[in-house]
């Protein structure tokens, strides 16, 4: 097999694809159709045309036998995968940070009122915590787990293959071409994406939206306990986010105190029996256990 062709292929799981590329996903599972029959040793990543999936091949001394789906989740699915899994590893990825500026009309809000959600914005130095889940079993499975994706994530335009990182190990990944759900941050090509806002702004919207899932805030305080919860477990590696400027979520707690505030002014519950009014990352909180809701009843958006 010519060396151009290997290379490409180890290049392509590190951008950014379109679901509506489909050239791209054409041209990506040719490419794999000639490394399958190649005994090279390498990671790469294929986009299946018919379904849009992410498979990542993990390499060994012999021709690739192992498919698996690896998918990272930032919002909801932290907590609330929703789909069958068979795995779960705790981390982060690089040059990312997560910002409330994505709508959400069909799960936390409604069209006339919608919800304010979780994207990911591009920052060069920022990290990014939450979990990636593997899906073994077979492409069945994993077109089943993609297919419920695709559906709870209608709002994200885009997928991005990243680099996974786990804890005590910051320089080098622990998993490479996982499958992350982005979305353009434009507001004429995006019309989901509402962009930044004030402070206050954003949390009397995220105080007040109501959808068939249930209200906005409930989103934020789970978000905000999780990642309390992830830091309190000793999970997350100091020394390294320290480094970086970017730890612990900051912006995320600043915004959920916000939301307390705006809802001690309206007169509505502060929803303390999850995370308790003005919480810091320092304080202990026994872990969140909540399990996956059936499809009907709440399929979150990231």
């Amino acid at each position: 097999m010519p060396l151009p062709l290997k290379s490409l292929a180890l290049k392509g799981f590190r951008n950014t694809l379109r679901t509506q590329n489909r050239r791209d996903f054409e041209v990506l599972s040719s490419i794999l159709e000639i490394i399958r029959d190649s005994s090279s040793s390498f990671l790469c990543i294929s986009w299946e045309s018919d379904s849009s999936s992410a498979l990542i091949l993990e390499g060994s001394s012999r021709k690739y036998t192992t498919m698996v789906l690896w998918v990272f989740g930032y919002g909801s699915l932290v907590w609330n995968p929703g789909f069958v899994f068979d795995e779960k590893v705790i981390g982060f990825i690089k040059d990312y940070k997560r910002v409330f500026d994505l709508a959400c009309i069909d799960h936390r809000g409604t069209p006339e009122h919608p919800a304010r959600t979780c994207t990911l914005e591009a920052t060069e130095g920022a990290i990014c915590w939450g979990a990636a889940y593997c899906v073994k079993g077979g492409p069945e499975k994993e077109r089943e787990a993609m297919e419920y994706l695709e559906r709870r994530e209608c709002e994200y335009d885009c997928k991005s293959l990243v680099d996974f990182y786990k804890e005590g190990e910051t320089l080098k990944p622990a998993l490479t071409g996982v499958l992350v759900f982005t979305s353009t941050a434009d507001k004429e090509s995006n019309k989901y994406y509402l962009g930044p806002a004030p402070l206050e702004e954003m949390a009397s919207q995220i105080a007040t939206a109501v959808g068939p899932c249930g209200n906005n805030r409930q989103y934020l305080f789970l978000l905000e306990k999780t990642l309390i919860d992830i830091d309190k477990n000793g999970m997350i590696d100091h020394a390294y986010v320290v480094f970086t400027d970017s730890h612990k979520d900051d912006s995320i707690i600043e915004l959920a105190n916000e939301v307390r505030k705006v809802l001690g002014l309206l007169g509505r519950p502060k929803d303390k029996k999850l995370v308790g009014p003005h919480v810091t990352p320092k304080y202990h909180i026994p872990p969140l256990t909540i399990l996956p809701h059936s499809e009907a009843i709440a399929m979150d958006s990231l």
